[in-house]
């Protein structure tokens, strides 16, 4: 007796099965492991209070005005590996200048990582600072006081440096 051969196969012997199978799984794969980042992870960008901060703008530019006004700018050399940060202080009336500055270190895309130091004037008027241990990336430096502020940007770590 002769076996029939029938023209059909199993589905899961096709390959091609396997692969308009696999597409989908995979996108299923993904989506759970973009759900386990998103649960996981804190990206730190949204604030509760945005109205109230939206209005304080106005505020901040005002500060940032006040500086130009009194021609206050600042010169910054940030050590990462000594951990020290130097702030040469330009002002109309340098002497006007307070005793410490507060600054701000804000990390341009976390601002988990954002840390405040004091800056301490030194006899030869440049303010010094110890630096906490700062992760690489693009950072800025908002040095301030109630009265003005000075907006200045500095490097951790990245292509060598």
């Amino acid at each position: 007796m002769q076996e029939k051969k029938t023209a059909f196969t199993r589905w899961y012997h096709e390959p091609y099965a396997w692969l308009v199978a696999l597409l989908p799984a995979a996108a299923v794969v993904a989506g759970f492991y973009t759900l386990r980042l998103a649960i996981v992870s804190d990206d730190g960008l949204v604030t509760d209070d945005y109205y109230k901060k939206g209005l304080e703008i106005n505020r901040v530019l005002e500060r940032d005005e006040r500086a130009v006004s009194l021609a206050i700018d600042a010169d910054l050399e940030v050590d990462p590996a000594a951990r020290t940060a130097t702030v040469r202080m330009r002002a109309r009336d340098a002497a006007s200048l307070p005793a410490s500055l507060h600054a701000r270190l804000m990390h341009s895309t976390r601002a988990g990582f954002d840390r405040d130091v004091v800056l301490e004037r030194a006899a030869s008027g440049d303010y010094f600072a110890a630096m906490p241990e700062l992760p690489a990336g693009h950072w800025y430096m908002q040095i301030e006081t109630g009265e003005w502020r000075v907006l200045k940007t500095f490097t951790v770590g990245l292509h060598g440096k």
